[in-house]
């Protein structure tokens, strides 16, 4: 295993900004009358309009989910090699797998759900079970890894149109695996199978850091090839207007209507989309770690570094500032954004510094944490 790819604080600062992007499109939910959430066919009215500032403000968003899950992936990877060269047997990484996996995944399941008066499964659900079924996946290698993850996301729209009636009832056992639901006794809004598709690229990519020749191309290189590749696919696929857009169609020519794709399923323009612009920037800073000084406890390094907790933790602060925040315009939600990041930092900080310092005095206790964290 290359030694260099023992800290690699791009993939924190990537997973940071994420995290910054989700604070704003939460807080939006929160406190922003105009929110714009119709990227699914489910709710889109073909014909609406959009204001674009609202519009915007969602769309650029959309990079979270398919980043967390991918480096998820890869983190998995990378930890896995860590834990053989600290002796840990397969056993035993196989069982802290499926420990936090089923951890992540109830709290969804139970937590979110029980705050939410119904069954509500959302993206902690899908990065769960995606996580305990990579447990058995990732004997496979990552060739058949790799063929199995692009066979789910280029064929799991055919296999989905078949069962899946936007307007009509959707089974279980579809909504938990392929297509979303909504109702008032139950909603999936991340079915596992798309998402899961995604984390196997994501390991792909940290199998192949452990693995590559020193005299092979750069890390930056194959994810700018990458996301060249993927945005290629995306204009392709939303050009063509047909198959691969998830029955959420491009309506005009309009910058808006290239970038209204399908999240709810998520749909392969979303997907190219999304993964192309996260391959970009984060080979930008791969490109800049080298060049510049890593503050230890940067905000965006450490939001990265925390972003489970930092998920968990900013429900409670968006919900306190409702009794001093009305729900309003656009604004109000980038407030609202701006005193949760700021409100939420000194105890990341705080847990930064504490898992840094486990890390060195217990260090096969803290790579069991459940933090996600890349080291």
């Amino acid at each position: 295993m290359d030694k260099n790819i023992n800290r690699i604080a791009a993939l924190d600062w990537m997973r940071g900004v994420v995290m910054v992007l989700m604070a704003l499109d939460h807080a939006s939910a929160f406190f922003n009358l105009g929110r714009v959430a119709n990227d699914t066919i489910v709710t889109h009215m073909v014909g609406s309009s959009f204001i674009a500032e609202q519009f915007f403000t969602r769309w650029v968003t959309h990079l979270c989910a398919p980043t967390f899950v991918f480096l998820t992936g890869t983190a998995m990877a990378l930890s896995i090699v860590q834990r053989r060269e600290k002796g840990m047997d397969s056993k035993a990484i196989d069982r802290d797998l499926l420990i936090r996996g089923a951890f992540i995944a109830l709290l969804d399941i139970v937590v979110f759900s029980f705050l939410s008066g119904k069954l509500y499964l959302q993206v902690l659900y899908a990065i769960g079970i995606s996580m305990m079924m990579m447990a058995l996946l990732y004997r496979l290698g990552k060739c058949v890894l790799l063929i199995s993850a692009l066979t789910l996301l280029f064929g799991g729209e055919a296999f989905t149109v078949l069962f899946w009636q936007p307007q009509g009832e959707v089974p279980l056992w579809l909504a938990l695996t392929f297509a979303p639901w909504f109702s008032e006794s139950f909603t999936v809004l991340y079915p596992v199978i798309p998402w899961l598709a995604i984390m196997m690229l994501g390991w792909v990519f940290g199998d192949w850091l452990t693995t590559r020749k020193k005299s092979a191309w750069s890390v930056a290189r194959v994810l700018l090839m990458g996301s060249l590749l993927a945005l290629a696919c995306f204009l392709l696929v939303r050009g063509f207007n047909g198959y691969g857009n998830m029955l959420l169609y491009r309506e005009d020519h309009s910058l808006i209507q290239w970038l209204h794709v399908s999240k709810y399923p998520p749909s392969i323009s979303y997907i190219s989309l999304e993964v192309g612009l996260m391959a970009i920037m984060l080979a930008t800073m791969l490109w800049l770690q080298p060049k510049i000084s890593i503050r230890p406890y940067g905000p965006i390094l450490v939001f990265g570094q925390t972003a489970l907790f930092f998920y968990l933790a900013h429900f409670p602060v968006l919900a306190m500032l409702t009794l001093f925040l009305e729900r309003a315009g656009l604004g109000q939600a980038y407030l609202a954004a701006i005193i949760t990041l700021a409100g939420a930092l000194p105890g990341l900080l705080s847990l930064s510094r504490l898992e840094m310092a486990l890390s060195r005095q217990y260090p096969a206790v803290c790579l069991k944490g459940v933090s996600a964290r890349i080291s």
